[in-house]
């Protein structure tokens, strides 16, 4: 038997993204999203309401970067979703983060995170909240990276959000062969 939950927007599993930005004197910002992922080969695609000081950013400069929130920074992650840099003009430094420049794109790289897409802006509909972005490079710290050089989940440790429970999830556990298992079936 099923149970309906109605119209809402649960889903498993929900990226959290952490969204960087300058602001118009150059002070870094961060917010938490989950509302996005991968809408083309080299674009990304995210629902931000206008009301986000990271959004008045964005189409200010044009530019941000989306760092793949991580278990071992759980709670800056949560923190710059919690509070608006629209009231808390520190929020980037009070979550401990701290800011490289971004050679590609005029946003921050955020040295805690090691993973991160450097986008820029190719629309936004301020009536929907959609926001679609060229990924112009994925950037990985090498903090994160395997002997052969591939990004090693376990040592990054990406965080999900469970929109069902309110509450973050680890990933890493590997269950398949993407491409592959598949053909035992052919």
């Amino acid at each position: 038997m099923r149970k309906n939950l109605g119209s809402k927007p649960l889903s498993y599993p929900q990226p959290v993204f952490i969204i960087a930005t300058y602001d118009e004197d150059g002070t870094p910002d961060a917010m938490n999203a989950a509302w996005g992922g991968i809408s083309d080969t080299h674009e990304v695609s995210l629902c931000l309401s206008s009301t986000h000081k990271t959004v008045k950013n964005i189409l200010k400069r044009g530019a941000f970067t989306i760092s793949m929130a991580e278990a071992s920074r759980v709670v800056a992650c949560d923190y710059v979703g919690l509070v608006s840099g629209n009231t808390v003009a520190d929020k980037f430094e009070r979550a401990g983060f701290h800011a490289t420049p971004s050679t590609l794109v005029d946003a921050p790289l955020i040295d805690e995170l090691a993973v991160a897409m450097e986008c820029k802006l190719k629309s936004y509909n301020a009536e929907t909240g959609l926001l679609r972005a060229e990924i112009v490079n994925v950037s990985v710290d090498e903090r994160v990276l395997d002997e052969q050089g591939k990004v090693d989940v376990a040592q990054l440790a990406p965080i999900t959000f469970d929109p069902f429970n309110n509450a973050y999830l680890k990933i890493g556990e590997k269950v398949g062969n993407a491409f592959s298992d598949g053909r035992q079936l052919k």
